[in-house]
């Protein structure tokens, strides 16, 4: 109701305008409140929605991160065995489209790397879920905003609206459309970090078009000619363009300027150093960081960087930004895309964070060797992970210690009373 009512007073206020105002720039003040559900221009003069935000490289980046990342873990269903241990289910027709493909046109990676976009931005992603019987047979991504939800009179489950493109609109039940979610006030959808966080992005967007500008006119301050004759609008034109072209861009920096005629060049900015342009530019850098709980590391921001504690930063990252993504991920298509009785029969959906640390090869494989050493892992399921075929007598498990076999009896000759 509170959004309604700002959105009522802003049609209402710009309509009553005084005659003689300019109404260009209500117009578009008007129009962004509208079409950004309330939020308006920002103090900074710029409208910014999720869309606009990516041209900030900060927000560009951080987003990247996110979705990239997802979009490069494995997801595979999995089914508990009677022993407590766990299999993958292949045979279910689910799988395929967790790890091949989520439609005939997308890849199952893409298909993570937009949903994972379009929750950064969006605060919420959404996908029609196209089944043939009971089973699913597809996953299609749906744009946030043409999607609305409303819970039942009745049942209280979420109902979905989704707006086409020819404006027509369709409902669809909770089971039909695998919703992902983040944080937000409301109760049936988050909110875009975006819109919540618009101020900090549009103050970095401004210091980035401050930059430009100020070295598009050769890292010169403006300001003003002075001339102690009366100039003409001709004599204006002609000496702006001659000064444009001899000092404007980067190309011209640091040239001399020869004024005549007794002009005189007055300054009225201040310049890029005693502004502190670069730490702005730095504390925003970390103020979007900030929104997605990205480590600065991972946005080429590496003054605090060392060898001791970019692994730790590391663990961090998957630990506090990646993991409750990820839990997100997994909730939602475990409750849409498995029935109750499939859930009750063990099985679930997991991402595999493993290959997270892939890059780190000595890491990787010392790992390995405790695992099978310690008898968590054969050499066989080991070389499964490595993407390598097994070998005869890869399947033994070993015992600490000694590394004799499971089965087998000690080097003494004395027999295992376990």
């Amino acid at each position: 109701m509170a959004r309604k009512s700002s959105l009522m007073g802003s049609i209402k206020s710009l309509f009553s305008a005084p005659e003689g105002r300019a109404a260009t720039g209500r117009l578009k003040d008007a129009w962004a409140t509208i079409m950004l559900g309330g939020a308006g221009p920002t103090a900074a003069g710029i409208s910014i929605s999720p869309e606009t935000a990516l041209r900030c490289t900060a927000v560009y980046g951080a987003v990247k991160v996110l979705a990239e990342t997802v979009s490069q873990l494995p997801v595979h269903l999995y089914r508990r065995t009677a022993d407590g241990g766990r299999e993958r289910a292949d045979d279910h027709p689910l799988e395929p489209l967790l790890s091949d493909a989520a439609n005939p046109w997308t890849p199952a990676s893409e298909f993570r790397l937009v949903m994972q976009t379009q929750l950064a931005l969006h605060g919420n992603a959404f996908a029609w879920i196209g089944r043939a019987g009971a089973e699913v047979a597809e996953l299609i991504p749906l744009a946030p905003g043409s999607v609305g939800i409303e819970p039942d009179a009745v049942t209280r489950e979420p109902v979905y609206t989704v707006t086409e493109s020819d404006g027509r609109r369709r409902s669809y039940g909770r089971s039909e459309i695998l919703h992902i979610r983040g944080i937000g006030a409301g109760l049936n959808q988050g909110d875009s970090p975006v819109l919540l966080a618009r101020e900090a992005i549009a103050l970095s967007l401004v210091l980035e078009q401050h930059g430009a500008g100020l070295f598009g006119r050769g890292a010169r301050p403006g300001g003003i000619l002075k001339s102690p004759n009366f100039l003409t609008m001709e004599q204006r034109s002609s000496l702006r363009a001659s000064w444009d072209s001899q000092h404007q861009g980067g190309a011209n920096a640091g040239r001399t300027a020869i004024l005549e005629s007794g002009l005189e060049f007055q300054p009225l900015q201040l310049s890029s150093v005693d502004a502190q342009f670069l730490e702005m530019r730095k504390f925003q850098l970390q103020e979007i960081a900030r929104i997605w709980r990205v480590p600065l590391h991972l946005l080429a921001d590496l003054d605090r960087v060392t060898h001791s504690n970019a692994e730790e930063m590391g663990q961090q990252f998957l630990t506090f930004t990646l993991l409750p993504i990820l839990r997100a991920w997994q909730d939602a298509m475990r409750l849409t895309l498995l029935t109750p009785e499939e859930r009750a029969a063990g099985l679930y959906i997991e991402f595999l964070v493993d290959d997270l640390a892939r890059a780190d090869l000595a890491a990787r494989f010392t790992a390995y060797s405790q695992a099978i050493s310690a008898g968590v892992f054969s050499p066989n399921e080991i070389r499964a992970m490595e993407n390598r075929s097994p070998y005869a007598g890869g399947e033994v498990f070993t015992r600490p210690v000694n590394t004799a076999p499971v089965n087998g009896a000690p080097a003494g000759g004395a027999t295992d009373a376990g």
